[in-house]
């Protein structure tokens, strides 16, 4: 349930009730309870994530849509209101909004102005408890530029601190060796991956740093350089158009900063091929250990540094061989673990792109991806590959000749009727995708999946050794069409051990197990999950 409150102060606790302060996983919250003891199966209120602690670009400027955003768990599902410090929140300015397939609430600006900038809070409260979190929003305004005594009286200590926080940010050496390579569309990405909000001196430093750069690489070459990418055939490249001054000087690769061989013979690792002035580094087999920050160097100077990245992704459910006749249409349908907006195809060992012969798309969650293939001919009968990230599936298209003589070279046209209401079949739960074992390094997230089918519709519930996850709040549980997935938000030693799902419905009661193993080192990059 979720409302708006014109109200300034707080909850109040009704006659009778206890006050018992909590703690949050999620820093900044407050958490009060109600009752001395918990009833087993309930819980107070409590924040999985709020936009405080998600890394945006910069305030919103004047005009543009703000959104504050928070996912809040409890049992029995908790009541949500927003307030702010010196207003009130109405319905011509402000949206509530709820997302039931991510379970975000979220409080839009659609229009903000200077006049919203403010403190605000979002309280969820239930029989048991209530939690609260204050997030401040600030306002730009294009072409205006603040002083340095409003600053701080709108901010207050925030300003020093972000201060402090940019400072020690300035010295971060990949931060700045990622920009430098980069599109400046992709800036606000790498902006807020690294907690940037002063996109001004961010500028002014990145430009700094280029002059420097190029004075050093004017001395012995000129360049033009493509960001690393994954490839469909499971290998990743990056290039470089280079111009050597000195056809002596040596080129070196670094990974993380630790050297790394490479060879002109692309069977090996990391290769390298080069044709005129363009060089082509090649990594073969990529796995997750090799995400990371790779830089390229000549005579001890940096040229080029890019970043590679691998989702951490499967297949649940793989694309299936279709059998087709002549002039038909032809689907290849397949569900990930996790969200992605872009999955790349294969048609006989060349990649398909969106057009006249072949439909891609994607479902509204990112989990389903279909790829079609329109009015099918003899010729395209082959094998067809769905690659997510370093995993890939493939099923073969079977196109059968048309017999009808009346049908030669005429596309077959199919009335879509409404389907019929299909019958319901009572069945017992059972795990059509078991769970995966997993390795994660500490501090990051793992997202454990299954598939689970029944009917009725099984009641799922997760264990971490025999204790029961669904009302802790270091985990986020969804059941999404029977794809079961368990996120935890910041692995730590503590979370090594069996993880159990178990799925039951009037018909019977069935589990899968699992392990997880977490990895003692902190990779700053990559995943390691498997």
């Amino acid at each position: 349930m979720l409302k708006i409150s014109k109200a300034k102060d707080e909850y109040p606790t009704a006659p009778g009730q206890v006050k018992i302060k909590l703690r949050s996983r999620v820093p900044g919250v407050m958490i009060t309870q109600y009752v001395e003891k918990v009833p087993e199966g309930m819980s107070t209120p409590d924040f999985i994530r709020h936009s405080q602690f998600k890394k945006f670009f910069g305030p919103p400027c004047v005009g543009k849509l703000a959104i504050f955003r928070a996912i809040i768990n409890g049992n029995p599902d908790p009541t949500v209101t927003w307030m702010r410090n010196n207003g009130e929140i109405n319905e011509d300015r402000y949206k509530c909004v709820f997302d039931k397939f991510s379970g975000e609430h979220q409080l839009q600006m659609p229009d903000v102005s200077m006049d919203q900038a403010d403190t605000y809070k979002c309280y969820a409260k239930n029989d048991f408890g209530k939690a609260v979190v204050t997030i401040t929003l600030n306002v730009i305004e294009v072409g205006f530029k603040k002083n340095k005594a409003m600053q701080q009286s709108r901010t207050g200590m925030q300003t020093d601190i972000a201060t402090k926080e940019e400072t020690k940010l300035e010295i971060d050496d990949r931060f700045w060796e990622l920009l430098l390579s980069a599109d400046k569309t992709d800036y606000e990405t790498i902006c807020a991956q690294y907690g940037i909000t002063d996109f001004r001196w961010m500028l002014k430093k990145l430009n700094e740093k280029k002059l420097e750069r190029e004075q050093e690489q004017e001395k012995f070459s000129t360049h033009i350089y493509n960001p690393i990418e994954l490839k469909p055939t499971g290998a990743a490249e990056f290039e470089l158009e280079m111009s050597l001054k000195d056809p002596n000087s040596k080129i070196f690769l670094f990974k993380d900063g630790v050297m790394i061989p490479f060879d002109v013979d692309t069977e090996v690792k990391h290769g390298l091929k080069r044709v005129g002035k363009k060089f082509v580094f090649s990594i073969r087999g990529v796995n997750p250990e090799d995400a990371g920050m790779y830089q390229l160097e000549i005579d001890g100077v940096k040229i080029f540094s890019t970043e590679l990245k691998i989702p951490a992704v499967d297949f649940l459910v793989k694309i299936q061989d279709v059998n087709a006749q002549e002039r038909e249409d032809a689907v290849f349908q397949c569900v990930l673990s996790h969200p992605m907006s872009k999955i790349s195809w294969m048609g006989k060992n060349n990649p398909l792109e969106q057009g006249d012969k072949y439909d891609i798309t994607v479902s509204e969650d990112m989990l389903i991806h279909t790829l079609v293939v329109k009015d099918c001919l003899l010729l395209d009968k082959g094998i067809y590959a769905a690659v997510a990230g370093i995993k890939s599936c493939n099923a073969w298209l079977i196109v059968e000749a048309d017999k009808d003589p009346n049908m030669i070279g005429k596309k077959k046209v199919f009335l879509n009727l409404p389907a019929s209401k299909s019958c319901s079949f009572e069945a017992p739960p059972s795990f059509s995708v078991p769970l995966k074992m997993h390795q994660s390094p500490e501090s990051y997230e793992c997202y454990m999946s299954c598939a689970v089918t029944g009917n009725p519709r099984p009641h799922v519930t997760w264990y971490k050794n025999s204790l029961s996850l669904n009302t802790n709040t270091n985990y986020h549980i969804t059941n999404t069409c029977g794809v079961c997935s368990l996120l935890v938000l910041n692995v730590r030693p503590k979370d090594s051990g069996d993880y159990t799902v178990v799925a039951e419905n009037p018909l019977g009661r069935v589990e899968c197990a699992t392990k997880l193993l977490v990895k003692g080192k902190n990779y700053r990059f990559g995943f390691l999950n498997v």
